[in-house]
This record gives C-alpha cells, sequence and structure tokens, in this order.
C-alpha cells in the first residue's frame, strides 16, 4: 500500500470495513477515514460522493 495516494488507501479501507460489516455507518467511516489517512475536506466529499454512487448501483 505504500506509495498509494491517501484518497485511495482511504478508498480501499472504507470497502474492507463495509466487507467486514455491510451496515456500518457510511459517514462514520467517511470521518474515521478522513481522520485515518489525514485527508482534507473535498477528499472527505469524494468518498462520501463515491460511496453514495455505489450506493445507488447496489440496490
Amino acid at each position: 500500500m505504500a506509495g498509494e495516494a491517501p484518497i485511495k488507501q482511504a478508498v480501499k479501507w472504507i470497502d474492507d470495513q463495509l466487507h467486514d460489516d455491510p451496515r456500518a455507518d457510511r459517514m462514520k467511516l467517511v470521518d474515521q477515514a478522513a481522520r485515518r489517512f489525514d485527508l482534507s475536506p473535498l477528499d472527505a466529499e469524494f468518498l462520501i460522493r463515491h460511496l453514495t454512487e455505489r450506493g445507488r448501483g447496489a440496490g
């Protein structure tokens, strides 16, 4: 994982968390990922959009 952009690391981390617990609170995961990977507010917005788009495709 070394060398990957923090946003990619965050997306993978969130995906892993959701795989372990599909009912996890996505907004909490975004907040945790933003802190864990030192993301900017714009990066956090991207994660929210990413999860929203994925949620629509899964239904």
